[in-house]
């Protein structure tokens, strides 16, 4: 996943300030969520609810502002430049939103308090497994997103013979 976003941030890094913000939440996830998978191999019930709380913090922060600000404005500009493919990608995107936001309020949900958090850490490592898979489906659909939006608006697509 760190991988794909050094990709993304080489690629798309300052060419639009929604697409910088996303990549900025998307790398703070990632070093959280890097953080807590770390914490759990090294020793499990060592894992603080502190944590867990840092990794959800910017979980629910990624996906809030995917879900009202950022995708709705990807939306919006294939739109405006009549771009039916980004359209249909952007649809496909929100569509997987929403199995993206209930796996993370269900995780959220699992590790609200204290009494929640400690009932349910044995299934942190199997949550991460599950959560690691959701967010490589979500960043390989956003980062197809934005790479349309961004060959749409790129002056080089004008040239006739490019593609």
């Amino acid at each position: 996943m760190f991988k794909n976003y050094k990709n993304a941030l080489e690629r798309w890094g300052g060419v639009h300030t929604v697409i910088d913000h996303l990549l900025e939440q998307r790398r703070a996830l990632l070093v959280a969520f890097i953080e807590l998978q770390d914490a759990c191999d090294d020793d499990l019930t060592e894992v603080s609810k502190a944590r867990i709380d840092r990794f959800s913090e910017h979980l629910m922060d990624y996906i809030s502002s995917g879900h009202f600000k950022v995708y709705p404005q990807l939306a919006q500009e294939a739109k405006a430049f009549n771009d039916a493919p980004a359209v249909g990608l952007a649809g496909k995107l929100l569509e997987r939103l929403d199995m993206s936001t209930e796996l993370t309020l269900a995780f959220d949900d699992d590790y609200a308090t204290p009494v929640r958090c400690e009932h349910n850490m044995a299934r942190l490592p199997a949550w991460l497994d599950r959560l690691a898979k959701g967010l490589t489906e979500r960043f390989a659909l956003e980062d197809q997103l934005v790479a349309r939006l961004h060959a749409v608006n790129s002056p080089q697509q004008a040239a006739p013979g490019t593609a």
